[in-house]
């Protein structure tokens, strides 16, 4: 008999040792956001660490970009049939594929101003969570801490994702889940 995997937050498998990310939401309004990533079982092999901090957010851009990534999470676990998410105080689990995508958001998010920001989640939500996870790579390859503000990729991602107008308030893009996304080995627990 299979064990029935167990979910918490955004689809972060229970079981112990899973790579997975932490986005730490301290109780207090005014202190930033930390996104890490756990590497579970292979943290402290051949050097990699157990975990690593990717990106420190201020509340203004993680509340900017908290939504966006709820709703297009949330939609991608329904389509799985995997219980979906919210955010919350304290340690957030996020699925290490959807953790990835988190990443390039908040990079792309983390110096721009409330307009940028809109339009930084609207192309985000454009693009497919393949390009996401590609985009990771090539940024933490060269500049996936959080002090590497403004260096090579994590800039290139602000310059791209940010480059355009603010879209209408009354146009939100919402691109229906196609049935290739559920085919990742993310979800391959969850098929009948």
């Amino acid at each position: 008999m299979t064990e029935k995997v167990q979910f918490a937050d955004f689809g972060a498998p229970e079981k112990f040792g899973a790579h997975l990310f932490r986005v730490e939401i301290p109780a207090s309004k005014t202190e930033a956001v930390r996104i890490l990533e756990d590497f579970g079982y292979r943290g402290l092999e051949g050097g990699i660490p157990r975990d690593e901090e990717r990106v420190i957010l201020s509340r203004a851009a993680w509340s900017g970009i908290a939504d966006i990534a709820r709703r297009e999470f949330n939609d991608r676990l329904k389509a799985a049939k995997i219980p979906t998410g919210r955010w919350h105080s304290g340690t957030n689990l996020v699925d290490r594929l959807l953790g990835k995508e988190l990443c390039v958001l908040a990079w792309a998010a983390e110096t721009a101003n409330a307009d940028q920001v809109a339009v930084i989640c609207s192309k985000w939500a454009a693009l497919r969570p393949e390009e996401r996870w590609w985009l990771f790579s090539m940024t933490v390859a060269e500049a996936g801490l959080p002090e590497d503000t403004q260096r090579g990729w994590r800039r290139a991602l602000f310059l791209a994702l940010s480059d355009g107008e603010k879209p209408p308030a009354h146009r939100k893009r919402r691109r229906p889940v196609e049935a290739d996304q559920v085919d990742l080995p993310l979800f391959a627990h969850a098929k009948p």
